[in-house]
């Protein structure tokens, strides 16, 4: 087993390596001249055409999937855990300065998830009335190579069980057993069932629980939030400068280790800020091209309003709890941090909160992921072994509720990666197709 883990660990250490995380900004930032810094440009154009047409009538039609479903399902998969343990895990590892560079990677990962979706509308297919997409399919039509487009299909599929099932059980396993004395063994038995309840009902059932689940949860959890920003008010101010300071390592610069502290917050920002988004990584067009969008436009639209939610909203929110409570500074541990963050000002029912939370997100991005797997598994197998591949999806959700995962956390990590390699190649060659000149007509026409 400690072989295996050294070889996983050195793969990470490639796949995940500075190479990776400078070509995930470089497209991020190719993306953003290409659309003319729309993200940033038209922020009421886009904020208005996405969570603002759900309150408009001609809006509100009976649809298969709806575009708000289609987000509100990829950012279930995209929220987990990242959101709470993984900024603390960020804070912890690369001190407050990660912060800033998680605002990077997020603005312009928008510019990122904004091609992907584009590309998902215009490569997509519809097999017997539903639409399926993502980046198979571009990549088998766009590039036409099946083999590059199989293993981006493959590397999914192993995200899925992996990254996307058994540690988000595990997380909400251990949860529940720290916030409320629940038996792991207890709790994996109702994760998997309520897995199997959900996931055989389709991408249905599962973008109408998370239409329902994903708004009142994170509302809750930015009420919360703010509220302990309330208590703390005149610290926001100082812990933001000390946010901006310390990404460019400006404290440490008088004692020589200028260059070290700003890798390190360079380092774990940006991945953090990937793994929270995921943007890059080609999950989010996987759904989206199965929504009733009819523009690729207005479907990369809904991706810049995901990475919004997600890392600009969520992440930062968590991120200046941890900073005005200073919670960082009493533990090393990711979930220590967050619970203390919260207790400062709610005391036992800030532990309570943080642990509920936990299981919620993960619980919503477990069943996101299937989506994503079972798509995969169709475009391998035309349409074969769903069911095999969900029956295997629901055994996985329990063993890894009960199981000691580390070596899962970190083969996770490595399929993670590796499905981001076929989909950035893909969005470099065909970039030509995404373009601005289509993009600033729709927007004329809004």
């Amino acid at each position: 087993m400690e072989t295996a883990e050294i070889i996983v660990s050195r793969i990470n250490s490639v796949v995940w390596g500075p190479a990776m995380l400078c070509m995930l900004l470089f497209i991020g930032i190719f993306y953003t001249v290409k659309i003319n810094f729309f993200q940033f440009v038209h922020f009421r154009t886009w904020l208005k055409e996405t969570i603002g047409s759900c309150f408009s009538k001609k809006d509100r039609t009976k649809c298969t999937l709806s575009p708000f479903k289609a987000m509100t399902t990829a950012l279930a998969g995209a929220i987990g855990t990242g959101n709470i343990v993984g900024v603390a895990g960020a804070i912890a590892l690369g001190g407050a300065g990660a912060v800033f560079w998680m605002w990077v990677a997020a603005f312009f990962g928008m510019a990122t998830v904004f091609a992907e979706n584009y590309l998902g509308i215009i490569f997509r297919e519809n097999r017997n009335g539903e639409y399926v997409g993502g980046p198979m399919y571009y990549i088998e039509k766009g590039l036409h190579s099946k083999v590059l487009a199989a293993i981006f299909a493959i590397m999914c599929t192993g995200a899925s069980l992996g990254m996307g099932n058994m540690t988000q059980a595990n997380s909400a396993a251990g949860a529940m057993n720290i916030g409320f004395g629940i038996d792991v063994r207890i709790s994996g038995a109702v994760i998997a069932a309520l897995t199997a309840l959900i996931i055989f009902g389709g991408i249905d059932r599962i973008s109408a629980l998370n239409e329902k689940l994903i708004p009142v949860v994170s509302l809750l959890f930015i009420l919360f939030a703010l509220l302990i920003l309330l208590f703390n008010h005149e610290r926001i101010i100082p812990s933001v400068i000390n946010i901006i300071k310390n990404a460019f390592g400006f404290r440490q610069a008088a004692g020589g280790f200028c260059g070290y502290t700003m890798a390190n917050a360079l380092r774990y920002g940006i991945s953090r800020g990937v793994f929270s988004n995921e943007a890059g990584l080609g999950s989010s067009p996987i759904v989206h091209s199965a929504s009733d969008n009819t523009t690729p436009v207005k479907a990369g639209m809904w991706g810049i309003f995901q990475v919004f939610v997600d890392t600009i909203i969520m992440c930062t929110l968590m991120a200046l709890c941890i900073m005005v409570t200073g919670s960082n500074e009493i533990s090393s541990n990711a979930v220590e941090i967050s619970s203390a963050a919260f207790s400062s000002v709610f005391a036992g029912a800030g532990s309570f909160f943080v642990n509920a939370s936990i299981t919620v997100f993960a619980f919503a991005t477990l069943i996101s992921w299937c989506y994503y797997g079972e798509k995969s598994i169709q475009y391998l197998f035309q349409g074969k072994y769903i069911t095999v591949y969900r029956i295997i999806y629901i055994s996985a959700a329990f063993i890894g509720s009960v199981m000691e995962i580390g070596i899962v956390w970190d083969i996770s990590d490595t399929f993670n990666g590796l499905m981001a390699i076929p989909n950035m190649i893909a969005l470099l060659l065909l970039s030509r197709n995404v373009s601005y000149k289509k993009f600033n007509n729709h927007n004329r026409n809004i």
